[in-house]
């Protein structure tokens, strides 16, 4: 979402006053000589302080060894030895994927400082027909919102994996188990975020949060925010899923188009969320029995800020996958980049499950 205010105790450029994180030699802004020693890393994410001892914060991996730019190698300061390019810090950019038909990108976009964005995804084998998407937008101007989200990503996987499939019986027997597992995963998650909210006064951490539980040929989604959830089928109706939770939904189910809605002022202020100051952070939800292949994707609105409605996601995915090719990691990659190429005003997460039409066969239920 469109931050009010970038929060935190960063340090400045001395010639733009851009922020730059501890240890960075020339300003990622304007490229001014920051005149600071080469400094080790700080870790991805702080611990949020108070009175009591907070949670270790999470991790994300380390650090790429490989230039995203040239393939050159990146020296322990940080920087590519070919071409000088400073890697990514390891939260500003990562991914996730944990089978070969389920992955995740998150990157901190353009014009950002550091990426409030999170993700986590769980999936076992394709012909298990389970998968679990969850993302959190962090609210910029919160502090520690960084922190926050990726715990709270985290949290909610963690119970959602944990439920595991949503059992036999009915359609709505197992939509049921999926929405009560949801409920179970934000409360966990609000928890996470509440866990890492910095005592005292201030902008307490705040995030979005959307999670997919596929159990194939079942779909349930569950949300708090504007990030969202989409089903794009290789053919049929491409359906948005979720309702945002924001001044600009409010708008369009008053009759104001969706164009003009999403880009108006106050488009991004969001009306739910969780933190130690949200006012109900209880998941809608809803769900879809898919017949036959397509794309489940869970996303922030770093992505969908450039390509909102369902059909043009739909129709960005397919030419997409024509110039990287259909693999779930290299494709959630290449919708990054093409936010980011759009301008890549906000952080960008997309995480992507590929459901096939030998899936659909596998896990059909009996006649």
């Amino acid at each position: 979402m469109t931050p009010s205010e970038e929060a935190g105790t960063a340090a400045r450029c001395p010639s733009c006053q851009s922020q730059v994180a501890a240890g960075e030699r020339f300003c990622e802004g304007c490229g001014a000589d920051l005149g600071l020693p080469p400094a080790a890393d700080p870790p991805p994410v702080a611990a949020a302080s108070s009175a009591a001892a907070a949670p270790a914060a999470p991790e994300v991996a380390a650090r790429p060894s490989a230039c995203r730019e040239c393939g050159g190698e990146v020296a322990d300061d940080g920087y590519c030895t070919q071409c000088g390019t400073r890697a990514p810090l390891p939260r500003n950019h990562f991914s996730e994927q944990p089978a070969p038909w389920v992955a995740a990108v998150c990157d901190r976009g353009v014009r950002h400082h550091s990426n409030e964005d999170a993700v986590a995804v769980a999936a076992g084998p394709a012909s298990d027909g389970h998968a679990v998407l969850v993302v959190c937008d962090g609210v910029s101007s919160s502090t520690d919102s960084d922190v926050a989200s990726l715990a709270a990503a985290r949290a909610a996987r963690d119970v959602l994996t944990s439920a595991g499939p949503l059992g036999a019986g009915t359609v709505a027997t197992k939509v049921a188990a999926g929405a009560k597992a949801l409920v179970l995963a934000v409360d966990a998650a609000n928890e996470a975020v509440i866990a890492h909210t910095t005592a005292g006064p201030g902008n307490p951490a705040s995030c979005t949060f959307v999670a997919a539980v596929v159990d194939l040929p079942e779909l349930v989604v569950g949300w708090v925010g504007d990030s969202r959830a989409y089903w794009l089928p290789d053919a049929g109706s491409p359906r948005l899923l979720t309702t945002d939770d924001s001044f600009a939904a409010e708008q369009i189910a008053h009759g104001v188009p969706r164009a003009t809605a999403e880009t108006g002022p106050h488009a991004h202020a969001i009306t739910r969320w969780l933190g130690v100051d949200a006012p109900d952070h209880t998941p809608r939800t809803a769900s879809l029995e898919l017949d036959g292949p397509g794309w489940v994707l869970v996303c922030s609105d770093g992505l969908w800020n450039y390509c909102s409605e369902a059909t043009d996601l739909a129709a960005l995915v397919v030419d997409t996958g024509r110039a990287t090719g259909t693999e779930p990691l290299a494709l959630a990659g290449a919708l990054v980049d093409w936010a980011n190429a759009r301008g890549g005003q906000d952080n960008i997460t997309v995480a992507l499950a590929r459901v096939s039409p030998d899936q659909l066969h596998t896990t059909a239920p009996p006649d």
